[in-house]
């Protein structure tokens, strides 16, 4: 026994997986990693060349708004009742990107006979239709958004981003348990 009757207990002895992280921390972290993968979007848009097809560019709308979600939470650090404000932003963010990303995913695993024919580019959609009719034009989706253009690992970008929506919600659960 310790002093204070607490046991002594090694690290191989504690097996329990306990991921604690506070609020603050984990909209810090969860803001980083969105800020990257925005980058490397922007990156790989300029610097490696490919253009990105409308729901791309919604499920860049996605990390954007997990970010600012991110962003709230860790400036303001809330342990209460806010802190579920700010994960349900992220949350929401992450939902509309999970949705976008697997319907891109449907659209570049269909038969080359019925992918849909390429249509305008999401910001002469903006231009010329209400913001509505251009996400709902863009989420039917069109030739563009078939293409598999950048692969890593076996897995195009869309799948990518469907796993981080799903890693930066978890990440937001686990931090939001903590008070």
């Amino acid at each position: 026994m310790r002093p204070g009757g607490k046991p002594h207990t090694t690290t191989w002895q504690n097996t329990r997986m306990n991921i604690n992280l506070y609020p603050r921390t984990g909209f810090s972290i969860v803001l980083g990693l969105c800020l990257a993968l925005l980058g490397y979007a922007y990156y790989s848009q300029y610097a490696l060349g490919y253009e990105p097809c409308p729901l791309c560019i919604l499920q860049r709308g996605a990390f954007i708004v997990i970010a600012l979600g991110a962003l709230a939470g860790a400036v303001h650090g809330s342990r209460g009742g806010m802190r579920w404000l700010y994960g349900g932003v992220v949350f929401a963010g992450g939902a509309w990107g999970l949705v976008t990303a697997g319907r891109h995913l449907w659209l570049q695993n269909l038969p080359p006979d019925q992918v849909p024919e390429c249509g305008p580019g999401f910001d002469f959609m903006l231009e010329y239709f209400s913001l509505g009719e251009a996400i709902t034009s863009a989420f039917t989706g069109s030739g563009e958004c078939a293409e598999v253009d950048w692969v890593f690992l076996g897995l195009p970008m869309p799948a990518w981003a469907l796993i981080w929506y799903v890693v930066l919600m978890l990440m937001t659960a686990f931090s939001l348990r903590k008070k």
